[in-house]
């Protein structure tokens, strides 16, 4: 927080005369009474608000917080986040103070005018950012979660708004404001976790993609459109091609059955990305990228799961688990790997509260101050090893091999090293799982030299033991794929004309979140020529 303050500046700048001319082009003019909202969280809005005389005060929807202010906003200021980027609902209340002459910006319009007007849209585009992190910060806006704070269910929606960029509050099923909301919707503990959403439906347990419907992060997809490109996958391979290929005037969509960012935007900090000579989270990478895809025009649709690939009439369909489909004349699969789990009898059982494939700053909640258990010698493990040591008091790290430097990057095995409550157990598997009612109380790990066993009261382990790739929903449409499941290319298209596969999912791949990257913008080359040589064969 003390660093969003000190750029409260750049969160809340005033344009000036001729940078608000150059914008009115841009927008349509609106007047609002006194006391007329502007804006109503959950509500969708009409984009950014630039406002030209008048007075808007900007408050949380909460009832309990209705008295605090976020911001007010004057003459030369723009209202907005980046809810109003991509058409979303607001998460806010807006309130004329006065009677108010402004220009409303629709969501298409301000993509224009960030593409268009550089220096300016730099400016706004970096407000809506800040703006959008505050609200996270302060827990202002969005649904809210009642329940144990400790329960699967609970952490399910938190990492998927979480890692979504959409702020919430949790409220403990012991506290008051949680008696109250139960006795309000007439609920008991056991109808619990419930999510409380802005509009003020109760969800009680929701799916991710249900939650998703409610909060208004999806919409429907027009069934007669037929897209440029549909990638399939919103890691880095799936949010670099959109960039590049929105930005060269491809009609792009993106879909992604969980949230942007794949598996690096669940690392918690990323130290060898090029131009990031101090690190930076995986998420807040990913967030950069998927907000630079939405600049240029890419629809997102997340969360969506295509489960099914078909070829109609020369085009490519992409059917999804609920009902819709998604059309295009070319493809892109960046569906990346699916987490390894350990072949231990019963340990599904503990998945989500106990034991986790990430580690994001929730799961280091949960295990401050105590032992932990890590199984991985890779570079997501060595990350996620030296993060969790500086929340948990010990970290005993896994490892089947004979040691880490064949497997990891040098400055991670130095930085391993270096952490005192870091301990390295090579050529040693966990062999074992126990507890009650799918609470984690010992980890039993076996040396495979010697076959000694040790057993500790651990209640949270991390699995980063690599993963395999997700093709299995590919199966039915027979595209070729390597004795591990991996799809092969050709210079990244694989054996099907017009369908490409990019990252972690493709034979070959470098591991490694630039690879990824290069590959998405080295795609778009190769995707202009398929629809350039198809383009001539039609007019033929």
């Amino acid at each position: 927080m003390a660093t969003l303050d000190a750029r409260r500046e750049q969160m809340f700048p005033t344009l000036s005369a001729a940078e608000i001319d150059r914008l009115r082009r841009f927008g349509e003019p609106k007047r609002f009474r006194k006391g007329e909202f502007l804006l109503r969280a959950g509500e969708e809005s009409h984009g950014l608000t630039l406002i030209l005389s008048g007075e808007v005060q900007v408050k949380p929807h909460e009832r309990n917080r209705q008295d605090e202010v976020i911001v007010t906003y004057g003459p030369g200021s723009f209202m907005g986040e980046l809810a109003q980027l991509s058409g979303r609902p607001a998460l806010v209340d807006a309130i004329a103070q006065s009677d108010v002459e402004a220009v409303a910006i629709a969501p298409a319009r301000l993509r224009e005018l960030l593409v268009a007007e550089a220096e300016i849209g730099e400016k706004i585009m970096r407000a809506l950012i800040l703006r959008r992190v505050k609200l996270i910060e302060e827990n202002v806006g969005g649904p809210v979660i009642v329940g144990d704070v400790a329960d699967r269910d609970v952490l399910r929606l938190e990492n998927f708004l979480s890692r979504n960029g959409h702020p919430f509050q949790v409220i403990d099923d012991d506290e008051t404001d949680a008696e109250l909301l139960m006795e309000r919707f007439h609920l008991t503990r056991r109808e619990l976790p419930i999510v409380v959403c802005m509009d003020g439906r109760v969800l009680r347990n929701p799916s991710e993609n249900q939650l998703a419907r409610c909060l208004g992060l999806t919409h429907a997809i027009d069934q007669n459109r037929i897209y440029d490109v549909a990638i399939i996958g919103a890691g880095p391979a799936g949010l670099a091609a959109a960039v590049y290929a929105t930005s060269e005037g491809l009609d792009t969509i993106v879909l992604d059955c969980r949230a942007f960012g794949g598996q690096a935007g669940a690392s918690a900090r990323i130290e060898n990305y090029l131009g990031f000579p101090t690190g930076i989270s995986g998420l807040a990478l990913m967030a950069r990228a998927y907000n630079q895809a939405q600049k240029f025009g890419t629809e997102m649709a997340i969360p969506e799961e295509a489960v099914r690939l078909n070829e109609e009439s020369g085009n490519y369909a992409f059917a999804l688990r609920h009902g819709q489909a998604v059309r295009a004349r070319a493809a892109v699969i960046a569906t990346g790997a699916e987490y390894r789990r350990l072949d231990i009898a019963g340990s599904a059982q503990y998945e989500g509260a106990h034991v986790h494939y990430w580690a994001s700053p929730l799961e280091a909640r949960l295990c401050a101050g105590e032992e932990v258990a890590l199984v991985g010698a890779g570079n997501s493990a060595g990350q996620a090893a030296v993060f969790l040591a500086s929340h948990a008091r010990k970290v005993w790290m896994i490892v089947r091999g004979k040691g880490l430097d064949a497997t990891m990057s040098r400055y991670l095995c130095d930085r391993i090293a270096a952490q005192p409550n870091i301990e390295v157990l090579t050529q040693t598997e966990v062999v074992g799982l126990s507890g009650d009612n799918g609470v984690l109380e010992k980890v039993r790990w076996r040396h495979r030299g010697d076959g000694r066993e040790t057993e500790r009261a651990i209640h949270h382990l991390f699995l980063l033991i690599g993963a395999a790739p997700n093709t299995a929903w590919l199966a039915e449409c027979g595209l070729a794929r390597d004795r591990r499941g991996f799809l092969l290319t050709e210079n990244l298209m694989t054996d099907r004309r017009g369908i490409f596969a990019i990252g972690d999912v493709r034979s070959g791949s470098v591991k490694r979140v630039a690879a990824a990257v290069g590959e998405g913008a080295q795609v778009v080359a190769a995707i202009h020529a398929y629809l350039a040589r198809r383009e001539n064969a039609d007019g033929r």
